[in-house]
């Protein structure tokens, strides 16, 4: 109990060393030492993707993102890099000079879902999982110090998940709440299934009733899905990318958002 009495008293101090690190760290919303969100007085949207191995949406996303001129951020597992037939998709969208991270190697839960301050891996297992997704990350180019920001796995993680990834000079980002775009994965025999037309609606609204709209947000969609789901988010972000752009947003890349003191 002492140990995690000085933990969490000593969380504010640690806070404030991840902050440091970054250039417009007050304007960043930060949750748990990862950001996941940026200036709420900016137009500003960045588009993220994840994934542990489903390339499906690549040629749509690929070809959307070029006829509109927009960096995107990619956040791959190793098990993703690893995979033989993704090493094309790698390197087309390091060439087209979008920003690609990790999603850790094995894509595993870090801490518990009914009580996130309860960890299921140690310091050396979280270490060697963000470590290991940068060894295969670093097969096509990729190192650490060019590319710092990463989605943990789930998007899912804690302040001292954060802390010791931060150590590594590795900064947690996440995507925004409020639009429920990241349920893009669910599929039709699920509780929580949620159709592309529900999301892209909910998007929309979410833009509309709130006093800051879409401003800074990291606004997830999957990079591929289970083929259960023949509904795909990805098929609508042309339309959607050009009715937030009608609305006054610019997409902008992640390096943009966030800026990290050199």
């Amino acid at each position: 109990m002492k140990k995690i009495f000085i933990l969490f008293a000593l969380l504010p101090l640690l806070s404030f060393a991840q902050k440091s690190k970054v250039e417009n760290a007050d304007a960043m919303t930060w949750v748990q030492g990862g950001i996941n969100r940026g200036d709420r007085s900016e137009k500003k949207i960045t588009l993220v993707f994840t994934s542990d191995g489903y390339t499906d949406g690549f040629q749509t996303i690929r070809a959307t993102l070029k006829k509109h001129g927009i960096k995107g951020a990619f956040f791959f597992t190793g098990n993703f890099y690893r995979l033989e037939k993704c090493a094309p998709i790698v390197k087309a969208l390091k060439k087209d000079g979008h920003y690609l991270g990790p999603h850790s190697d094995k894509h595993l839960l870090w801490c518990a879902w009914e009580k996130r301050d309860s960890l299921l891996v140690d310091k050396v297992q979280l270490i060697k999982d963000v470590m290991d997704n940068y060894a295969e990350m670093a097969r096509f180019g990729i190192k650490l110090k060019n590319a710092p920001f990463m989605i943990p796995p789930y998007e899912y993680y804690n302040a001292q998940t954060a802390v010791w990834a931060n150590d590594l000079g590795v900064q947690f980002v996440n995507f925004s709440p409020g639009t429920g775009s990241n349920a893009d994965y669910t599929t039709p025999d699920a509780r929580n299934y949620r159709s592309s037309q529900l999301l892209f609606d909910n998007i929309l609204k979410y833009e509309d009733s709130e006093k800051d709209g879409l401003n800074g947000y990291f606004l997830m969609i999957h990079f591929g899905t289970d083929p259960k789901r023949t509904d795909k988010l990805y098929d609508r972000m042309d339309e959607l990318i050009t009715e937030l752009q009608k609305r006054g947003y610019r997409f902008v890349p992640i390096t943009e958002q966030v800026v990290l003191k050199k």
